[in-house]
């Protein structure tokens, strides 16, 4: 079973949809107690660094993560919750993030931000999370934050002003700053293959 953190963030009912529309059990987690039928967990966002940080806190859901985290159990990351593994972010640079990836996120620089709708996800490195995509493949975005330091765990990079990493991995943990749940084929293709090969 797929558990997806529930801190308050808005794309929780689309991102639920689309993994049941993918013929997976999930549920949501908004507190710590123990749910041993999970093994994968989902850390979705749409909002803010600070706020998402501190209802994580103020829902003791933070030791839990750091737990599963430390244990390398299947994680996924979307958006703001790729962000939130970071060191940090430029958008409160007072909070550090949970430490897991490299890097802090920063302000993408483009003439248009947010950065809003479909745009390129370039594959650097071969991973089973991409098995049956096309090289060139398009992953729909709403952000304007992005881990902008290019490590040893990105998989993917995107354009947009600035080039960011759009997919990391390090053991079973990913994060991705697209939405899979708002992307179409190709996103139901990248869940689909992080819950069976990843």
């Amino acid at each position: 079973m797929i558990g997806l953190i529930d801190y308050g963030a808005g794309n929780l009912n689309s991102l639920l949809k689309a993994i049941r529309f993918l013929d997976y059990r999930a549920q949501l987690l908004s507190s710590p107690e123990p749910f041993p039928e999970i093994d994968r967990l989902i850390i979705p966002g749409v909002g803010s660094f600070r706020p998402a940080l501190e209802e994580l806190k103020r829902r003791e859901l933070l030791p839990f993560i750091r737990e599963w985290l430390e244990a390398g159990k299947p994680l996924l990351g979307i958006c703001l919750g790729l962000q939130l593994l970071s060191q940090g972010s430029q958008e409160a640079p007072e909070i550090p993030g949970l430490a897991f990836f490299p890097g802090t996120c920063q302000k993408l620089q483009a003439p248009k931000v947010p950065h809003i709708g479909w745009n390129e996800v370039k594959i650097l490195k071969d991973d089973p999370v991409f098995d049956g995509l096309p090289e060139k493949s398009y992953f729909y975005f709403v952000h304007s934050f992005a881990l902008t330091e290019v490590s040893s765990s990105t998989l993917a990079i995107t354009d947009y002003g600035t080039t960011f990493s759009s997919v990391v991995k390090s053991g079973r943990i990913y994060g991705c700053q697209f939405h899979p749940e708002k992307s179409g084929r190709p996103g139901l293709k990248f869940l689909k293959n992080w819950v069976e090969k990843c």
